[in-house]
This record gives C-alpha cells, sequence and structure tokens, in this order.
C-alpha cells in the first residue's frame, strides 16, 4: 500500500504543486476543494499520468466544521494512515483593519485558522497512536512581517503560524513533525491580474515550494526543519 498524502486546497497553485511532487515520488493523495470541477479535472489528470496510484477527492469547504467533519470520516474510512497533512485551503482579500468590511476577519479566520484547527484535531490522534507522520501549515511571509493591506490576511497567518509552532512542541515527544512553510510571493491564483504587470521572476514557482517541502519530509525521523521561509530572489513584492 502506498503512503497517503492528504492536501486541503490541492487543485491550484502550491496546493496542486505539492500533490504532483508527492504522487510522482509513490504517493496515493486525497485532495478536497470546494470546486467539483476542479477536483475532477485534477484527478483524470493524475490517473492519466500515475495509473499505479490512488487518487481520493472530496469536496469541502473547510471554513464549515460539518464539512470538515465529514472530510475527516471520509479519509478515516479509507483505512491507510494519513502520513502526510497539508493544510493549505486558504484566501487573501486585501484591505486595512481600520477600514475593511466588518465580516472579513471572521472569513479569513474560518478558512485560513480553523480549516487547519480542525482537521489537525481529526486526523492527529493515528499519528500520535503510530508515532509517524508529518504536519506541513502552509504560513506566509504576512505571518511574521505586516505589510500595507495585509489587514486580516495577517491577522489569520500570524495566528497559523502561532498554532503550527504550539503543534511543535505539543508533538515532539509522539515522533509526529510539524513543520511552518512560509512563502513569499509566489505565482498562485491570488496574484492574478496583478501579476500580469510583473516580471517572470518577480514570484516564485509553486513547484519550487512543493520541492523544499518533499525535501523536508524526506528527512530521517531524527531530524525536522521547522520554518521554511521562502522568497522571491529579488525580495519581497
Amino acid at each position: 500500500m502506498n503512503k497517503l498524502i492528504v492536501v486541503t486546497g490541492g487543485t491550484k497553485g502550491i496546493g496542486r504543486s505539492i500533490v504532483q511532487k508527492f504522487i510522482e515520488n509513490g504517493f496515493d493523495v486525497a485532495i478536497c476543494s470546494r470546486n467539483q470541477a476542479d477536483l475532477e479535472d485534477v484527478k483524470q489528470q493524475l490517473n492519466q499520468d500515475f495509473p499505479n496510484n490512488i487518487v481520493h477527492i472530496f469536496k469541502a469547504d473547510l471554513s464549515e466544521k460539518s464539512d470538515c467533519d465529514a472530510f475527516i470520516s471520509f479519509l478515516k474510512n479509507l483505512e491507510n494512515a494519513v502520513e502526510v497533512l497539508v493544510n493549505n485551503t486558504g484566501f487573501y482579500i486585501p484591505g486595512q483593519v481600520i477600514s475593511e468590511e466588518d465580516g472579513v476577519l471572521e472569513s479569513m479566520i474560518s478558512t485560513n485558522l480553523y480549516s487547519a484547527y480542525n482537521l489537525t484535531r481529526g486526523l492527529v490522534g493515528d499519528m500520535i497512536n503510530n508515532k509517524k507522520g508529518h504536519i506541513f501549515n502552509i504560513c506566509s511571509i504576512a505571518s511574521i512581517i505586516p505589510y500595507p493591506n495585509g489587514g486580516s490576511y495577517s491577522i489569520s497567518k500570524y495566528a497559523m503560524y502561532g498554532m503550527t509552532q504550539v503543534l511543535r512542541e505539543e508533538l515532539k515527544p509522539h515522533g509526529v513533525k510539524v513543520t511552518a512553510v512560509l512563502p513569499g510571493a509566489t505565482r498562485t491564483a491570488s496574484w492574478d491580474g496583478f501579476a500580469d504587470s510583473l516580471p517572470e521572476d518577480r514570484l516564485m514557482d509553486p513547484a519550487d515550494v512543493a520541492e523544499l517541502i518533499f525535501s523536508t519530509y524526506s528527512l530521517s525521523a531524527r531530524s525536522v526543519v521547522e520554518e521554511i521561509i521562502v522568497r522571491p530572489q529579488l525580495g519581497d513584492l
């Protein structure tokens, strides 16, 4: 039986690149997204390219606890222990704390933080019992550096980074690794429109982030990379 990786928001951007990297290295994958059509497209392509690997898809809005619980139940019914969990679901709305619309913070926290919190709590028990597993939380450079128009997005990513540090301390005695991933500007859907006015080399390739994550996972059980900070060579935007 192949090892299993779970990637939330796995149909596009960094999530999709992570799925690609791990399935290339023999993993089965479980992906969730809010868009069924995107899920079907990814499954079809991966089944074509990797016929010996299993691709599980599940439609879910992980900002809703009921959907998160349903996804957890789906994963447990697969009868294949989760080796790697990548909490990648998230979105960005530019704005300022002092002027953004009511409800933006609640929406960001629900998607960018609570999704990871609830999914991790639902799956980590099996990792603890098995004394192995690796959790990657996709944070952001915005987790450590405030920037203009970061608003509630930065707040949610600071919180995600803090949760990751807490999990690292809680899980280190159990053999479960936890890594915070803090990418700078990466060519994903969040940059659609704006990125068209930039030189290609001002945004990182999502595949580079995926490469770092796989390399981090591949270390022996004796070592863990606690943080991955990666930026465009020419610096932050």
